[in-house]
């Protein structure tokens, strides 16, 4: 159970960013659309094998040295700080 007390003369907005951020830290918005529906045993595999190879593909590449390609999240970083 996540909870966001308050800090001094902090606004309700500021609480409000606060519990976004912890939820999404928890990893809860992404469960809560995962579970949204159903998913079927094969798919479910299938999405944690994916997952495991990658995982796999990054560590072989750190340990090789080579930089894994970039995510979406980091290209988004570069294109502002070209701007």
């Amino acid at each position: 159970m996540l909870k966001v007390k308050s800090r001094g003369n902090e606004t309700v907005d500021q609480m409000l960013r606060r519990f976004k951020k912890l939820c999404e830290k928890e990893g809860l918005i992404k469960d809560m659309k995962r579970v949204a529906y159903f998913e079927k045993p094969s798919e479910k595999r299938r999405r944690q094998l994916r997952k495991a190879q990658k995982r796999e593909m990054k560590t072989l590449m750190e340990a090789n040295g080579i930089t894994p390609p970039p995510t979406k999240e980091r290209t988004a970083t570069r294109e502002r700080e070209r701007s």
